[in-house]
């Protein structure tokens, strides 16, 4: 790191240290997992005094928990949930628009899968933070019941399971390199919407 940017985090880590601790986080956590990453390395890439690290977040899962509720607001709502509305479009129109998010999401150089999925692997469904993921995961599911009861969908609450399971099955295939893991699920939820139709 540059004396520049040296002294960019330490401006922005007095700014408002709590905010930056997080988003010093964040990029470790999406990217490499919560468990990989010590409160070591979140202090020392923070640029914060340890003290200063404990006063806004006591442990390390405060600081998960945070990220969590990060990741809904930057994934949940701000890319998959509005980068899916399409002004005048039809609910379902909006649905298989999630696969048209998830497609460009994909070919990012950044594309990290999904921390919801990751976390409740890493620390498993007994885990606080498990637990949290399972609730962010439902909150996923809410919002794709809503578009399938707007559109008419017959049993809205078995549409958004198995439309879930595409959206889930798609990010872990992309994990593996496949390319056009959203185009395959999209074109499968198109006769899973068909077959919903009342």
């Amino acid at each position: 790191m540059s004396t520049e940017q040296t002294a960019g985090v330490r401006t922005s880590a007095r700014a408002d240290p709590r905010a930056h601790i997080l988003t010093t986080a964040y990029a470790l956590f999406a990217r490499r997992g919560v468990r990989a990453v010590g409160i070591n390395e979140i202090i020392a890439e923070s640029g914060v005094a340890k003290a200063t690290f404990y006063r806004h977040y006591p442990s390390k899962h405060d600081l998960v928990l945070a990220f969590l509720a990060e990741r809904e607001q930057r994934w949940t709502l701000d890319l998959v949930e509005a980068g899916s509305r399409r002004p005048g479009a039809d609910p379902a129109t909006e649905l298989l628009a999630i696969f048209d998010v998830f497609d460009e999401w994909f070919a990012r150089d950044d594309f990290e899968g999904c921390s919801f999925i990751n976390v409740l692997l890493e620390t498993g469904a007994g885990h606080p933070a498990g637990q949290a993921a399972i609730g962010y995961l439902a909150t996923i599911r809410s919002l794709v019941h809503d578009r399938a009861a707007r559109a008419g969908l017959a049993d809205p609450e078995e549409f958004a399971r198995s439309f879930h399971m595409l959206m889930k099955g798609s990010i872990v295939a992309a994990a593996e390199g496949d390319t056009g893991a959203a185009r395959t699920a999209r074109d499968t939820a198109r006769h899973l919407i068909a077959a919903h139709r009342r």
